[in-house]
């Protein structure tokens, strides 16, 4: 364990010290300050204590991909107690996961027991869906009143019941900076997977931390004002969401949760901004920021307060950058790149002055060979793998193989390898290709769909798009666009493939357009690849015309 390393309890207890009235977390009509919060999730750390959670075997005699700790589901929207459940359970020594509450009860109960989950905080309206999936059984359960009416399941202890029956909370364990964050991907192109990090590097490269921070530096942020006040749009589901929250907690910041419960309601998140005065939001591409694009054309909001918004887990439109900057001039955009398996990697800003699609690399980020045994040199035009090195995960939660294939150890150094294509430009920045499982080999040519997808949304008649490749008898694979008009839009397969191939390579052009009522996308805002192959091999006799 290096020096000046931090457990995330840790650093809140240092941020709380300093400003503990400020308030930290912010959800529709509820407001609570650190030092409320520190208080609640001391009593449900006791409450987990108390139902036997905890550390199991410490991280010294475990296996990377293994996990000596207690986890514990959270079957959540956004809300207080979703945070509180996390720095909770942490300070219990357990270890929170994050669950798609969208899932068919059918999958929820499999990641329950995938990733062993001893104890499931949820809202009482997800109780059908545990019940119908057995995973309520032998587990655990706390429950939150979502005003929704359903009954608690039977055996489940009511959220502030709990927090209520926690009267002694001076024997609570000590966080250590190896106790584990565990995070599942989206399953965007596949099974979900649970991330193992310790707490230590997940602090400093997904959650705001500084590399060697002191209580006297994390200190001074937090009583130097902070961050200012943080709105984290996505779903706390959604891992990026969660480092957004930590980031503007660990620095002091106020942190506003969005109700997600709802359908996505662009004029709410934009009133929630001019009311709270937001100078940080983050969201997830295009499915965001044509809504609140759409929505600031058609009213006014005072969102002077917005200097910074972050934008990642899916391509933003640069159309839509462009019209984001147009309307708020003074605002920066951050384009964020990076993984559940590598945290923040890459970021690259745009102004109204000037707008990139270079990304600058955080420590760590390297351009690995596509055979995987060197690591490229910037100025090489090579394309190969994105790659990390440092500060990244263990591995994936009882996946050996996975582990060993996505974190291999590189000239002696433990290396995260998530897939992605890239390439260094001369000046030393990354050129972001696309993820290889959507690279669609076409008559001979490599085509990133990314790539095709962003020349798609800049159509003016478009206003969503997804690209996958399938089987062709000429072409071995061929490149299909599902794409969503614009309403009062009509645009026709060969116009829109006409559009592509005038923007780049012909041979990229996809060679079937399916028009769709909606694009596919998880609840996180993220691309449902699975749908869209699905999709266009339901449509396999449709062809461009």
């Amino acid at each position: 364990m290096a020096a000046n390393e931090w457990s995330l309890p840790a650093v809140l207890d240092v941020v709380t010290d300093a400003v503990p009235e400020r308030e930290m977390l912010v959800w529709t009509t509820v407001r609570r300050t650190y030092a409320e919060v520190r208080e609640r999730t001391r009593r449900l750390a006791a409450c987990f204590q108390g139902r036997g959670l905890g550390v199991r075997r410490e991280r010294a005699e475990l296996q990377r991909w293994e996990c000596g700790q207690s986890t514990v589901a959270l079957v959540l929207s956004n809300c207080p107690e979703y945070v509180e459940t996390m720095i909770g359970a942490y300070r219990a020594r357990a270890v929170p996961f994050n669950v798609n509450h969208h899932y068919a009860p059918a999958e929820i109960g499999a990641l329950l027991d995938q990733l062993g989950a001893e104890a499931v905080v949820y809202h009482r309206r997800l109780g059908p869906k545990l019940a119908a999936a057995g995973a309520a059984r032998g587990r655990v359960l706390v429950d939150v009143d979502d005003g929704s009416g359903v009954a608690p399941l039977p055996g489940s202890t009511a959220y502030e019941e709990a927090l209520d029956a926690a009267t002694r909370t001076d024997d609570l364990p000590v966080p250590s900076p190896d106790d584990l964050y565990l995070v599942c991907t989206g399953g965007t192109t596949g099974t979900p997977k649970g991330v193992l990090w310790r707490q230590a590097d997940v602090y400093v490269s997904g959650a705001g931390g500084v590399e060697g921070a002191t209580r006297e530096l994390i200190t001074s942020i937090a009583r130097g004002g902070g961050l200012g006040t943080w709105f984290a749009a996505p779903p706390l589901m959604h891992g990026a969401a969660q480092w957004t929250a930590f980031a503007g907690l660990h620095n002091g910041a106020t942190v506003v949760l969005h109700d997600d419960s709802k359908a996505f309601d662009a004029r709410g998140i934009l009133e929630t901004i001019q009311r709270e005065r937001v100078t940080m939001m983050s969201i997830v591409g295009d499915a965001y920021a044509r809504p609140l694009v759409d929505e600031m054309r058609a009213r006014t909001y005072d969102l002077s307060s917005l200097t910074r918004l972050a934008t990642g887990g899916a391509a933003t439109n640069p159309v839509l950058k462009r019209a984001l900057l147009d309307m708020v001039p003074h605002l920066t955009i951050v384009d964020g790149y990076g993984a559940s398996e590598t945290g923040g990697m890459a970021f690259g800003s745009s102004t109204k002055d000037k707008e990139t699609r270079e990304f600058t690399l955080s420590q760590g980020a390297a351009v690995l060979s596509v055979d995987r045994s060197r690591f490229i040199e910037p100025g090489n035009d090579e394309i190969g793998w994105t790659a990390r090195t440092g500060r990244i995960p263990l591995g994936y939660l009882n996946d050996r193989a996975g582990t060993e294939e996505t974190f291999p150890v590189i000239g002696g150094q433990r290396v995260s390898v998530p897939g992605d294509r890239a390439r260094y430009a001369a000046d030393g920045t990354m050129e972001m290709l696309g993820r290889d499982a959507m690279v669609v080999n076409t008559g001979g040519e490599k085509v990133f769909a990314e790539e095709v997808e962003e020349v798609l949304r800049r159509h003016p008649g478009i206003a969503d798009a997804l690209v996958v490749g399938r089987p062709s008898d000429r072409f071995g694979q061929e490149i299909v666009a599902l794409v969503q008009p614009r309403p009062g839009a009509s645009p026709s397969p060969r116009e829109v493939r006409a559009y592509v191939a005038d923007r780049i390579a012909r041979f990229k052009a996809p060679r079937a357009v399916l028009l769709c009522d909606r694009i596919g996308r998880h609840a996180t805002g993220k691309a449902d690849y699975t749908w869209a192959r699905q999709a266009a091999l339901d449509a396999l006799p449709a062809t461009a015309s």
